[in-house]
């Protein structure tokens, strides 16, 4: 079997890519891929409780367009938003986590 020399692992990729951990532009990188995975989570949970963004917009207070505009990263997000749209909108909690 023939194997691919120009395989490389995701992390040798982010590297390439974004530079070595540590770095400004990785740091970069790390951060809106959190802030992607936040819209993808809510957008998730939006959908198995089968509301639109309409309805979680009324729910939360907000309007349609700010809950798109969070699922598609396209929008910074305050932490008190981010509470009331998983307490609120979605009947959840939040959990943090910090590593230092």
């Amino acid at each position: 079997m023939k194997t691919n020399k120009r395989i490389t692992s995701f992390d040798d990729h982010l590297d390439q890519q974004y530079g070595k951990i540590g770095t400004e532009s990785r740091q970069k990188f790390q951060e809106g891929f959190e802030t992607f995975k936040i819209g993808v989570l809510i957008q998730e949970a939006r959908k198995k409780q089968n509301l639109t963004q309409e309805q979680l917009a009324e729910k939360v207070g907000t309007t349609k367009n700010y809950i798109s505009r969070i699922e598609n990263n396209a929008s910074d997000i305050r932490l008190s938003t981010l509470m009331r749209i998983i307490r609120e909108g979605l009947g959840g909690h939040l959990t943090l986590n910090v590593e230092v």
